[in-house]
């Protein structure tokens, strides 16, 4: 019998429930083998026994494997309950949790915190097979590179608008009422842009910009295209307007500012991939979207792994 991941709606009834190892692996188990067929990592061999200590043994090719091995768990050193009752901060704070917040809050280094929220984040890979469809609204963003504050003679010559030269541009698609895709991008070209419109939006749909001269290039035989003039100070004309994509733009702005303070460009998508998350899942309960996080985390993440993703 599984768990009622439904009843956990506080940090309360997750330390609880959770208080031994033993009931954390329980739940790994539960959740990785639903009809209690324990299935070896290594060949695949069906009903695995469990040994005494509490491992398994297969017997085709006679290796010894933990609930954790497959899992993101796997070789950790942090006990499984730190790892639950993390998992549960990092999915209920609607604004994120910072390496320095999670090591103070289940006691470990914030080397450690840091490496298990990017182990997490890179279980939050936005889809490649999201169609959005209907009124689409584009836009584009501009992440760090603040120099409000350095010396005139150091500040950076013609970095005003939509310069690159100190900022990562980001390019985010929201469907009304829907889910939100955002990329970071080398360049906020039109043939950039268009791609990635051609992607992610269904042919058909209405495509609602503002008047940069990239989006002159969306395809009129595919998309319906909608602009507002915000240079003229319009901002809502009737069913035409970007308002939606700008608040996704300020909550993220908002997360990099109030919680993670800077980051940088190489790990930029990975934060914007959990800003995304973030909002698909904002209508979501808190049980609901831990248990979301639980199923994800079902799946390897190694040390390696992270490295790759982010060097």
């Amino acid at each position: 019998m599984t768990i009622n991941f439904s009843k956990f709606n506080s940090l309360f009834s997750v330390m609880n429930y959770f208080n031994t190892e033993d009931k954390c692996r329980e739940a790994i188990a539960q959740s990785r083998w639903t009809d209690g067929d324990v299935v070896c990592p290594y060949c695949g061999q069906h009903h695995c026994r469990k040994r005494q200590d509490k491992r398994y043994c297969c017997s085709k090719c006679n290796c010894n494997f933990s609930v954790k091995v497959g899992t993101i768990f796997e070789n950790t050193k942090i006990t499984l309950r730190k790892w639950f009752v993390a998992m549960y901060l990092i999915s209920t704070h609607k604004a994120g949790i910072s390496s320095h917040q999670l090591a103070k809050d289940i006691a470990v280094t914030q080397k450690t915190a840091w490496f298990m929220l990017h182990k997490i984040r890179t279980l939050y890979k936005q889809d490649d097979a999201v169609a959005l469809s209907g009124d689409v609204e584009c836009d584009e963003a501009y992440i760090g590179g603040k120099e409000k504050y350095k010396h005139e003679s150091k500040k950076t010559e013609k970095n005003q608008g939509r310069s690159l030269k100190t900022r990562s541009a980001v390019f985010g698609m929201v469907e009304r009422q829907g889910k939100v895709v955002a990329i970071h991008t080398p360049d906020v070209t039109g043939e950039t842009l268009t791609t990635i419109i051609g992607q992610f939006v269904k042919e058909g749909s209405n495509v609602h910009t503002d008047e940069l001269s990239a989006y002159d290039k969306i395809d009129a035989d595919k998309y319906v295209h909608f602009v507002i003039k915000h240079k003229e100070k319009e901002y809502v004309r009737e069913n035409v307007f970007t308002n939606t994509i700008e608040g996704f733009w300020t909550s993220v702005k908002r997360m990099i500012m109030g919680i993670y303070h800077s980051i940088s460009k190489k790990y930029l998508q990975r934060y914007i991939d959990e800003a995304a998350w973030r909002y698909n899942t904002r209508e979501l309960s808190g049980s609901n979207i831990f248990s979301q996080m639980f199923e994800r985390c079902l799946n390897v993440v190694s040390y390696k792994t992270v490295k790759l993703v982010y060097e």
